[in-house]
């Protein structure tokens, strides 16, 4: 005994449009209303800007955006100093260093060493326009400061 299906008795048999009823227009539904936003966090920059580079084997990070920011141009002298585990560059008439022809600014091998920032590994480099200054901050400050704050993220229920 076969379960399957009852043939047609005809091979031509076809369904009669007056017993299949024709489907009736349906009005889209409301779309549903978009949620509140909040309100965006304050800005605090104050104006900084931000990029991030790597340092190449001679010690120099291309940052043409921020100098472009600065009207820094090349072979204009500049004084570089580490501060607090950052590399501080500032324009200076007697500055020992230049911005270079590709519009790279140069990173010294002590100042470096000094902020323990290695060849390749990215630095944030934060322009200050109002002081005309560029702050070289190593990824390893970056890590602890941001640790810190997904510390305090994640401890705040949701």
């Amino acid at each position: 005994m076969s379960r399957d299906r009852p043939r047609p008795r005809w091979r031509d048999e076809q369904l009669v449009e007056a017993l299949v009823p024709t489907p009736l227009p349906v009005a889209s539904p409301e779309p549903a209303p978009l949620p509140t936003l909040p309100a965006p966090a304050a800005r605090t920059g104050d104006g900084v800007l931000f990029d991030v580079a790597r340092p190449d084997a001679a010690g120099r990070v291309t940052a043409r955006a921020l100098l472009r920011a600065l009207d820094w141009i090349p072979g204009l002298t500049l004084h570089v100093d580490v501060v607090t585990g950052a590399i501080l560059i500032t324009p200076a008439v007697d500055g020992a260093r230049v911005v270079g022809a590709r519009k790279e600014l140069p990173l010294p091998a002590a100042a470096r060493h000094l902020c323990g920032i290695a060849t390749g590994e990215p630095v944030l480099l934060a322009a200050l326009p109002r002081q005309n200054r560029i702050v070289v901050h190593p990824s390893n400050t970056i890590t602890a400061v941001l640790a810190d704050l997904h510390a305090r993220i994640l401890a705040k229920p949701s």
